[in-house]
């Protein structure tokens, strides 16, 4: 019996990450997604560190693959500042093992917003490095960024939005299926 107290929320956990990882390949505005909802929701529910760093950024590459070959027609492992996207990724998911250790309205809110934040300075200074778009100079670094204030919203928005319904869809879970209590 133990050893399904440990288990089933680990799966449980697991299957809503790739959930919101597969809701990613669904039609939506540019930069509303779940993934840093994924990955802080990762980050504060698994136990094991290992876990809470791999499976979240495997599903959010496995997601990517399919998301590459829709945009691109061909088999791409990793596009052009896949690692920083992934940093950042990895950064929320700490964030999230920090933050939300005790978790509140406050905290989410908190890791929500510095997920977003995260996420815009490190994957935009990943496009402004790869000298591809911008030059490597300071008005190419301005224009970067301006550029990239657009999207900001949606990322926003949806950080926000996905966040504090996996985070409370689970809290409701755990208050009402004893079991994932232990999680």
């Amino acid at each position: 019996m133990k050893n399904k107290k440990i288990i089933l929320p680990f799966v449980v956990i697991t299957i809503i990450i790739s959930a919101l990882a597969i809701s990613r390949l669904l039609p939506h505005p540019f930069n509303f997604s779940p993934i840093a909802a994924l990955a802080l929701f990762g980050g504060a529910h698994y136990r094991n560190r290992f876990a809470a760093y791999l499976i979240p950024l495997a599903a959010l590459w496995v997601s990517d693959i399919f998301l590459n070959f829709a945009f691109f027609g061909s088999f791409v492992p990793f596009y052009e500042g896949a690692f920083f996207t992934y940093a950042a990724f990895a950064l929320i998911v700490l964030l999230g093992s920090k933050a939300l250790q005790k978790f509140s309205a406050r905290n989410l809110l908190f890791s929500s917003l510095a997920a977003s934040v995260i996420f815009f300075v490190v994957s935009n200074f990943g496009v402004w490095v790869s000298g591809t778009l911008y030059p490597l100079n300071a008005t190419g670094f301005a224009a970067c960024y301006a550029a990239a204030i657009p999207f900001f919203r949606n990322t926003l928005s949806g950080d926000l939005i996905y966040s504090f319904a996996i985070f409370y869809g689970y809290a409701f879970a755990q208050s009402r299926i004893s079991i994932l209590k232990t999680a």
